[in-house]
């Protein structure tokens, strides 16, 4: 068994049910899927550009992107309907598990100059918003092999119905909130 996923069944969940009095084990908070979203504006010059993406989001994720295409045309940003001009993945379960810890445990540390990040990031309905702004922190990623830095979106999708469910959810993830 994964350790965070062990970490949440024997610890995060019991503290979750005291502190907010959950009666049923299926109310408690959890963690339901991680979405990684890569956006590539280059892509729009150069085709080429979105395969090297999609390559270095599929080693940071381990598993094979999505490549996105535009909804609509945008005449000011040279943008056709359909042209390819993103990649996200989407982990559940295990694979989800995983990121999380390699998230909390080495990437994060690695931003430079990193305080936290910020509580306002929560949506209203117990989902949070994570940017970072060069993908070279995780360590899948060889820096010699690297075109351009590119960022990089994480959402974590929770079935926590308040921010502050979701933060003590979070919190026992153990990620870094700048209070």
């Amino acid at each position: 068994m994964l350790r965070y996923k062990e970490l949440y069944t024997k610890e995060i969940m019991p503290a979750l049910r005291e502190k907010f009095g959950y009666k049923n084990v299926m109310e408690t908070p959890r963690l339901i899927k991680i979405v990684l979203n890569m956006g590539v504006g280059d892509a729009v010059s150069d085709s080429k550009v979105i395969n090297d993406a999609a390559k270095e989001l599929g080693l940071i994720a381990g598993q094979k992107p999505v490549i996105i295409s535009a909804r609509q045309s945008i005449a000011t940003f040279k943008l056709r309907e359909g042209m390819k001009i993103g990649c996200k993945v989407t982990l559940r379960k295990a694979m989800m598990y995983g990121f999380l810890e390699r998230l909390v445990m080495i990437a994060l540390p690695r931003v430079r100059d990193f305080r936290g990040v910020s509580v306002k990031s929560f949506d209203g309905n117990g989902n949070f918003n994570l940017g970072i702004k060069e993908h070279i922190v995780f360590p899948e990623i060889n820096y010699d092999k690297v075109t351009k830095m590119r960022g990089l979106n994480i959402t974590l999708v929770t079935s926590a119905k308040t921010n502050e469910e979701a933060k003590a959810l979070l919190a026992g993830f153990n990620i870094p909130f700048n209070s």
